[in-house]
């Protein structure tokens, strides 16, 4: 256990052993890592804890030195415990050079899932305070990973609290990624409404593409269909503006004609590789996953519904967005070594449920949901369908916030833990 000050707070890390399979104690085990942070001020009370948890997959926790508006605003009454979880971070991680010495990738892989997550964190909540119960803050997946706990071991909370994370209880992956389609189809309405010049200079950088061989200066090839991932930068905050001011650089003069310049490729990179977290890739689809039926790919498969994102079709161009695809294990060196674990997962069929319907019927834990009204990430009627199946639950619907409003506007946190009081 370490612990260090900076920046007006207080850092202590910690690392447990947990068991790779929660139903195998005695077998093989893995590090999960977490760090408290208290501020400075308060760092001799008594305070209640507040669990992080993520959103992703596979997305390590905050780093408190860029603290989003929810670390600030609960570090005036908590003291913040923030998870990576199993696979990302400091946690033993999970990514092409560790997971080339296990036999079989895609079965460890099978135990990094909300259940798997939701047992790690309740053996943390014992290692930090015994039996008594904290709050939980799940955004986007983390949400996903709340409602997990609240069907595992709604004793480990005192209440709950869920961000742009109402996943649907019993849908497929097939109906998450249809209506997910159609939203992102009208926010590439919106981009271009707000910003009508970039049509045709997203067509104009599509079109070079197609006829030149451009290379990121990673060395990695910039395709038209990794272009058109850059959709994914709409949820947020930021929103449309940040690949606005990317659009707007794309062009230089180069020796033979126009050229796509390294500040435009460099930040493309930035956004398309997915280096720094490539269990998102991984386990995007399999976090839908349960009832005994298979993924197969299933953004690949539904994106023939909507030929609106055919780059090849005769409509303007469109931005897709939060969904991975086969070919990108071709294309991302850091995926390419894990392609046959994606593909292993994608047909897997025995995977247990995460959710417990009847217990969440039964909840008695407060839980509060910011529900935001233009999630492109996570759709809206399909959250408040499952806001209505567990008891207790109270959604607000947000029309002023995007996917990431917890971290925009520290109002938002304020106004669920006035809900849950």
């Amino acid at each position: 256990m370490t612990t260090y000050r900076h920046s007006g707070i207080v850092c202590t890390d910690h690392t447990l052993d947990v068991p790779l399979d929660h139903t195998r104690p005695d077998g093989q085990r893995i590090g999960v890592f977490a760090r408290e942070v208290v501020a400075e001020d308060m760092e001799g009370r008594e305070l209640p804890r507040l669990l992080w948890l993520q959103g992703g997959p596979g997305g390590r926790a905050e780093r408190p030195n860029a603290s989003g508006a929810w670390l600030r605003r609960a570090l005036k009454e908590y003291r913040e415990v923030l998870l990576d979880q199993r696979g990302t971070g400091r946690s033993t991680p999970a990514d092409r050079t560790t997971l080339a010495g296990h036999p079989d990738p895609a079965a460890y892989l099978t135990h990094f899932r909300a259940d798997a997550i939701v047992r790690d964190a309740e053996l943390l909540r014992r290692h930090l305070q015994g039996d008594r119960p904290w709050t939980v803050l799940g955004q986007s997946f983390g949400g996903f990973s709340t409602l997990t706990y609240l069907s595992l071991a709604p004793e480990g909370l005192d209440r709950a609290l869920i961000t742009g994370g109402l996943p649907t209880l019993t849908g497929h992956a097939d109906d998450v990624y249809r209506a997910a389609y159609r939203r992102t189809i009208d926010a590439n309405s919106r981009y271009f409404a707000r910003y009508p010049e970039d049509r045709a200079l997203a067509e104009r950088v599509a079109d070079h593409l197609a006829k030149h061989d451009v290379r990121m200066p990673s060395g990695e090839r910039l395709s038209v269909r990794r272009f058109q991932t850059l959709g994914i930068t709409f949820g947020t905050s930021s929103a449309f503006d940040s690949l606005h001011y990317l659009l707007e650089c794309a062009f230089v003069a180069g020796a033979t004609g126009p050229a796509l310049s390294d500040p435009f490729l460099r930040g493309v990179e930035a956004v398309v590789s997915l280096a720094p977290r490539p269990l998102y890739a991984v386990l995007h689809e399999p976090i839908y996953a349960q009832g005994g039926r298979a993924t197969d790919w299933s953004a690949h498969r539904i994106r023939a519904e909507f030929p609106e994102f055919d780059a090849e079709g005769a409509g303007p161009l469109h931005f897709t967005g939060e969904m991975m695809y086969p070919w990108m294990f071709d294309e991302d060196p850091a995926l390419v070594p894990l392609k046959a674990t994606a593909d292993a997962l994608a047909r897997r069929t025995d995977w247990p449920p995460l959710y417990d319907l009847d217990r969440l019927a039964a909840n008695e834990v407060p839980v509060a949901a910011a529900v935001y009204h233009d999630d492109m990430f996570v759709d809206r009627e399909q959250s408040l369908r499952t806001a209505s199946l567990v008891r207790g639950l109270h959604p607000w619907v947000s029309e002023h916030h995007l996917h990431d409003g917890v971290k925009a506007d520290p109002a938002v946190l304020d106004r669920l833990l006035t809900m849950t009081s």
